[in-house]
């Protein structure tokens, strides 16, 4: 099998995966807006729900991609099963004594923390966002042994588990919200989220089947020691990320108490393309560039076909989201407390953030590239100089400016997009000329492809306005998505990609296989 057809197949098997947890995803946050709508009650549940997330990230989350599935791919082969055991071991004891000590520590510091996050004690909502925050902390625990879990799966090129378990997450919230929420209030999310994060470590556990786990705790075994080595940096750059994160939740706050819940949404809608294309991409790529670190030639090929794939594949998804953005928001949050006015202004909120997607796109890939290169202190030098970008861009933007929320999302945009551009030109410099990958033409070739679908879709819409009603909605934006992807699609065959060329062999390569009898049923 080539490399462009199995980094297909992966990402493909991730896309199917990601799906189901992208749409329960998707009713999570229809059933938190049908219920608080963008009011301050869910900014106080999304900001107690940073908190277990932002310590899992520094803890575990930073470490699954940079240090985690680079080192055991190493032990990934079957011969290698006794060393993975003692190694996934010592994994899951020192994150479960980690995360305990942390879970500890921010419970009893949970009123500062609070404050810290931007709720004055003074505000109606401190009190639920501190409960909300008490009750999340917790989740901290499952989340990390969940990321342990997970990285070992992908290391074994086993992607189902983790996609699955993620849908779990998102469907513990969603029951315990619709099952408890008449009588525990707001509380019902914080206690769905703790439900949630245990369904998921339980469920993708399962990952670990076949590998000799025991009570072995080896802090010195020559791969637990390379993960240290690789994490170092990255954690020392997500302290800095984190204290952003911090500050990000803060300055929202002072813009408004339903800011925070309107930037959920919001960007809720810029993950969903990311999710389904950009990350199932890296994670299909990633422990195959680790494996090809030494060949320089085989790494490019595999880096260059990623990127290129990354970028096909987000452009249409970006163009049908900025040219349907209100219908889609309508159709999907506008029910309940979301109201009309709600929907203008998230997706105004979205334009903004949109043109950092496929900037996001490349930009986890090339984080991979350097992850498994072995090389963490790129990515965080880089990481560092986007927060202080972030900052710089989002005082400006409150101060002289005056532009309040809108502000603080177009420096986020500028911080994402501006990473990538610098990642881009450290990596040219470290594995050599990018030129030969093809990713100019590419980039030209997409944005020719959406350019063109995007303003035949443009120039329909203002033709045929969204037509009323649920069915005729669903209708609407169907066929723009799928009169997008054909014209799209028809446009780089008329160009000659070479990807479009590998997909449709693919594809009829596993039709004819399907079609063709095994060799008992031949007579």
């Amino acid at each position: 099998m080539s490399q462009r057809r199995r980094i297909l197949t992966a990402a493909s098997l991730l896309l199917i995966g990601n799906l189901a947890s992208r749409l329960l995803g998707l009713a999570r946050e229809q059933v938190i807006t049908v219920f608080y709508g963008v009011t301050s009650v869910n900014s106080a549940f999304q900001t107690a729900a940073t908190v277990p997330q932002m310590f899992y990230d520094l803890v575990i989350g930073g470490a699954v991609s940079a240090a985690l599935v680079p080192v055991l791919s190493d032990y990934a082969d079957p011969e290698s099963r006794g060393e993975l055991g003692r190694v996934v071991s010592t994994l899951l004891i020192g994150a479960a004594l980690l995360l305990g000590a942390v879970i500890a520590a921010l419970l009893a510091l949970s009123v500062p923390l609070t404050e810290l996050l931007g709720v004055a004690q003074t505000a109606r909502d401190f009190s639920l966002t501190l409960s909300m925050v008490r009750l999340a902390i917790p989740a901290l625990l499952f989340l990390g042994l969940a990321g342990v879990s997970s990285a070992v799966a992908y290391a074994r090129h086993r992607y189902g588990l983790p996609a699955l378990s993620i849908s779990l997450f998102n469907g513990g919230l969603i029951l315990t919200a619709l099952v408890a929420h008449d009588r525990l209030g707001p509380t019902s999310l914080a206690l769905g989220l703790l439900l949630g994060a245990a369904l998921q470590c339980g469920a993708v556990g399962l990952a670990l089947r076949g590998i000799p786990l025991g009570i072995v705790f080896d802090p010195t075994h020559p791969a637990v020691r390379r993960i240290l080595r690789l994490y170092g940096p990255v954690a020392a750059g997500l302290v800095a990320t984190e204290i952003a994160v911090l500050i990000d939740r803060h300055l929202a706050w002072q813009t408004g108490d339903t800011s925070v819940a309107i930037m959920r949404v919001a960007t809720f809608l810029v993950q969903l393309p990311l999710g389904f294309i950009a990350t199932g991409m890296a994670l299909a790529v990633l422990p195959l560039l680790s494996r090809l670190a030494d060949d320089a030639s085989h790494f490019r090929q595999v880096l260059g076909t990623g990127l290129r794939l990354a970028i096909l594949g987000i452009v249409p998804a970006v163009v049908f989201l900025v040219v349907f953005r209100e219908a889609a928001i309508a159709l999907l949050f506008q029910h309940g407390r979301f109201d009309a006015e709600a929907t203008r202004v998230t997706a105004q909120a979205f334009l903004l953030y949109a043109p950092q997607i496929p900037f996001v796109a490349i930009d986890q890939l090339l984080i991979y590239a350097f992850y498994a290169r072995k090389n963490t202190l790129t990515p965080v030098l880089v990481g560092l100089a986007g927060v202080l970008i972030y900052l710089a861009t989002a005082l400006v933007a409150l101060g002289p400016l005056h532009l309040g929320l809108w502000g603080l999302i177009l420096a986020n945009t500028l911080q994402n997009s501006l990473h990538a551009v610098i990642l881009l030109g450290l990596l040219r410099r470290d594995i050599g000329p990018l030129r030969e990958l093809g990713l100019a033409g590419t980039t030209v070739r997409a944005l020719i492809a959406g350019g063109a679908a995007g303003g035949v879709a443009l120039a329909l819409q203002h033709a045929a306005p969204a037509p009323a009603g649920l069915t005729r909605e669903v209708i609407h934006l169907a066929a723009g998505g799928i009169g997008i992807g054909t014209l799209y699609l028809g446009i780089l065959a008329a160009l000659g990609v070479e990807e479009i060329k590998t997909l449709r062999q693919t594809i009829q390569a596993r039709l004819i296989a399907r079609r063709m009898p095994s060799l008992d049923q031949i007579p």
